[in-house]
């Protein structure tokens, strides 16, 4: 068993999870096979993600939902799912995205089981197929050739995702439940978001304090220019190239979905932007909104110095990605409000 506290230490609570895990594995695998090893992965921030390997050889993923394994400082609002913005926390939000995903014959890993009731252990969980293939980021690393036709197939699903509408905006379960979410469009949400994120960047970073009034007009100039729209579509929210996986077929797989939502599709593309730089261009989407590109890509600007700095007030162990992840993005924020760092 491989898995561990943050500290390193083997406990009580590790081998409880270890016991919830292994129940979990005979459940969703069965054939009389064991549970091996659990191995937690590095990445997850918000829930734990653990490789279940049997003792045969079959494999598996298992997505804990439990506040041990939420690495984020806990904030107000965090569980208000009328905030399209707030934490995608919980297996309802899975479910829901899963199979509005699936529906739009996106590629998603499949559930082999699900875990609300208690029957485990006391943690939500999901265990679900293992994709078997490497991320879209390793494979852009390893072999831009070869990550061409999934890029492809990506543009494809995102075509799907893009061409769905809902009657409002906000996280999928919310919508799809007849619910409603805060504020009266995407852009006032993104731009409250905005404001929220400069003011916590501005408290821990001595740069941002100086040029948080350059910013703020910034932003409330780029909202005005924005026109109003009533329709929403599909967004995964923040599909980087390490929330997708390759399968053995060559076709990309959508993980970490909890955070899906209905949407401006300017959204998705902006990360898209972000995170892929050159290797977005076989993804681009015609008819995009050029002053909804403008406001959302300053507000992630913001969001990816604020959001991990907030999560360096924690114990998150990979602390140098994080400052690197943080440092880059304030420094472009700084050259969209004009004027360098001052």
């Amino acid at each position: 068993m491989t898995t561990e506290r943050r500290d390193g230490r083997m406990t009580a609570e590790v081998a409880a999870v270890r016991e919830q895990l292994a129940g979990a594995a005979r459940a969703a695998l069965g054939g009389g096979r064991r549970l091996a090893r659990a191995e937690r992965l590095s990445g997850g921030s918000k829930k734990g993600v653990y490789r279940l390997v049997l003792d045969d050889g079959t494999t598996a993923f298992a997505y804990r939902w439990d506040d041990a394994e939420n690495y984020w400082p806990a904030a107000e609002g965090d569980d208000d799912l009328a905030d399209p913005f707030s934490p995608g926390l919980g297996l309802d939000l899975f479910e829901a995205a899963h199979a509005r995903l699936a529906g739009l014959g996106v590629r998603v890993p499949a559930i082999r089981l699900v875990d609300r009731d208690g029957v485990h252990g006391p943690s939500d969980l999901a265990v679900v197929e293992d994709v078997r293939g490497e991320s879209l980021e390793a494979l852009l690393a390893r072999d831009r050739r070869a990550a061409a036709p999934v890029l492809e197939r990506l543009g494809e699903a995102l075509a799907a995702m893009r061409g769905h509408r809902a009657p409002g905006y906000g996280k999928v379960a919310v919508v799809d439940a007849g619910g409603r979410s805060h504020g009266g469009s995407c852009e006032e949400v993104v731009l409250a978001r905005a404001r929220r994120d400069l003011a916590e960047a501005a408290v821990r970073d001595p740069r941002i304090a100086r040029a948080r009034d350059r910013l703020e007009e910034r932003l409330t100039e780029l909202a005005a220019a924005v026109r109003p729209r009533a329709e929403h579509a599909v967004v995964h929210g923040e599909l980087g190239p390490d929330h997708v996986l390759v399968d053995p077929v060559g076709r990309p797989t959508l993980i970490d979905l909890e955070g899906t939502m209905y949407f401006d599709v300017e959204w998705e593309h902006v990360f898209l932007r972000i995170r892929l730089h050159d290797d977005y261009r076989p993804l681009a989407a015609a008819g995009l909104d050029g002053h909804r590109i403008a406001l959302y890509l300053l507000a992630q600007r913001l969001s990816l110095t604020a959001g991990p700095l907030r999560l360096l007030d924690g114990d998150f162990p990979d602390r140098a990605t994080m400052a690197g992840i943080a440092e880059y993005n304030l420094n472009r924020a700084l050259d969209l409000a004009g004027g360098g760092p001052g």
